[in-house]
């Protein structure tokens, strides 16, 4: 499917792919929320693909994966990067690159339909913690 071998590429050249994956998911996800404006698209896909978002989401699905899929997500989380983003602290840029090798094993592996679970799984739980860091009606009036 993908011309490549998962057996043949690094941990960090998974991420790459997985980061790809998660993005475009990322933003199919936003598009069905119903949002249209390209500012507003960005901001809600920010939420989904942030390093420390995907930190937690490392953390969050652990329980979730499978013996195998655990050991791609240490190693990737292992894996030693010559750079970090400016934007993210060193362990959350770690625990992240771990999600997104996960990420690019099964769709290396072209196991779409585990990539599919996962996916919807990890994008529930931002939706969730989305929903839970928004301030009330009534605390936004300052009642």
């Amino acid at each position: 499917m993908n011309g490549w071998q998962v057996a043949e590429v690094s941990p960090l050249a998974l991420a790459y792919i997985g980061d790809a994956v998660w993005e475009v998911y990322a933003r199919n996800r936003v598009l069905q929320r119903g949002i249209r404006r390209p500012a507003e698209l960005h901001r809600a896909a920010t939420g989904y693909v942030s390093a420390r978002v995907q930190a937690r989401l490392a953390d969050a699905l652990w329980d979730h994966l499978l013996d195998e899929e655990r050991q791609i997500l240490r190693r990737g989380r292992n894996a030693k990067s010559a750079h970090t983003r400016k934007s993210a602290d060193v362990l959350d840029y770690r625990h992240s690159t771990g999600f997104e090798a996960l990420l690019g094993y099964l769709y290396g592996q072209a196991n779409l339909e585990r990539l599919e679970t996962i996916c919807a799984l990890a994008a529930g739980y931002v939706e969730h913690w989305q929903a839970s860091e928004k301030p009330t009606q009534s605390a936004r009036k300052g009642h």
